[in-house]
């Protein structure tokens, strides 16, 4: 009789033990990535070459191990899409150099593959032929 209450008293044991780790486990929730695309311009004329960053973060620490970066540019309201593969720079920074040929307003997406997350903000921004000012809104 003392044999079966110890191996229940075991098993009961056993039992809260691997529910509680279950449970703890769940309430662990990996922060997310993410990513802020910057435009290293204050204005951006057609013809010239600028420098386009998505820097990747997850929580306070710089993502150096993204598995793929990639930055997708268009006219706005034209269906010609470009993509084109980023640089690791360092300290989460991905970069490409693009030159916009015409005026007008741009979209880019950074497609950020990290960390089994895929992240994909978007920046409008505007290329002027002269003095004009880039205009640029988050979404």
């Amino acid at each position: 009789m003392k044999k079966l209450g110890i191996i229940m008293v075991a098993v009961v044991f056993v039992l809260i033990t691997a529910c509680s780790g279950e449970r703890s486990s769940q309430n662990e929730v990996a922060e997310l990535v993410q990513v802020e695309i910057r435009i290293l311009s204050d204005s951006i004329k057609a013809g010239m070459s600028t420098q386009i960053e998505a820097y990747v973060t997850q929580g306070k620490q710089a993502v150096n191990d993204a598995q793929k970066v990639e930055f997708e540019v268009w006219k706005k309201d034209r269906d010609k899409h470009e993509k084109i593969e980023a640089t690791l720079q360092g300290n989460g920074i991905y970069t490409i150099n693009k030159a916009f040929m015409g005026e007008g307003t741009y979209v880019v997406i950074a497609h950020v593959t990290a960390r089994d997350m895929h992240v994909m903000p978007q920046r409008e921004f505007v290329v002027s032929t002269g003095n004009g000012e880039v205009e640029a809104g988050e979404r």
